[in-house]
């Protein structure tokens, strides 16, 4: 990849599990990344209060006005997160629906990867595709392809080493991150 400047992603956990398997992808991406491209965490979607249009008007919360700025300072975001109940997590539900209500949407044209990782055969999917429906509101460049579905999680990840154990798995991430990298220095 030829920048010329490194690129900065950013990564939004939905899990609050320590040791959550999409946790373990999370603190795995700086190692996946191509050259080039710094992958730094947010801070947890738990720190941030339960979306309520009174408290709004006090004033958004430190936690989501730190959230967008890292955001909007970053070229790439990257959610990491399970599927609950053939959906998103409601802590992350309520983290976008926060940086969703702040003046200059930090999402907003945004180059945005998804992640999966679930121990059913089909990694997440679900939650994915409700995502991908939110951050049309939010108006967030998806990536569309590679699509990282993490199925059977417990035989590629592992939560008490914090490994990725599987290589094709390892693999398939490095080349969403790189296609990320890619849709980024392009809108650059």
């Amino acid at each position: 990849m030829s920048q010329t400047r490194p690129l900065k992603f950013v990564s939004l956990l939905g899990s609050l599990r320590a040791e959550s398997f999409n946790a373990v992808v999370a603190r795995n991406l700086s190692l996946l990344a191509p050259a080039g491209v710094d992958v730094s965490a947010l801070s947890s979607v738990g720190e941030i209060p339960h979306y309520d249009a009174d408290l709004q008007a006090q004033g958004f919360p430190e936690s989501v006005v730190e959230m967008g700025q890292a955001i909007a300072a970053a070229d790439g975001l990257i959610i990491v997160t399970p599927e609950y109940n053939y959906s998103v997590p409601g802590a992350l539900k309520n983290a976008l629906d926060w940086l969703s209500r702040l003046p200059d949407t930090p999402v907003a044209g945004k180059p945005v990867a998804i992640i999966t990782a679930s121990p059913g055969a089909i990694g997440g999917a679900r939650a994915q595709y409700h995502l991908r429906q939110i951050l049309v509101f939010l108006d967030g460049r998806v990536l569309n392809k590679p699509e990282v579905m993490i199925g059977q999680a417990s035989s590629r990840l592992d939560p008490k080493s914090g490994r990725i154990t599987d290589a094709d798995t390892r693999d398939h991430i490095s080349a969403q991150l790189s296609a990320l990298a890619t849709m980024a220095a392009r809108q650059g």
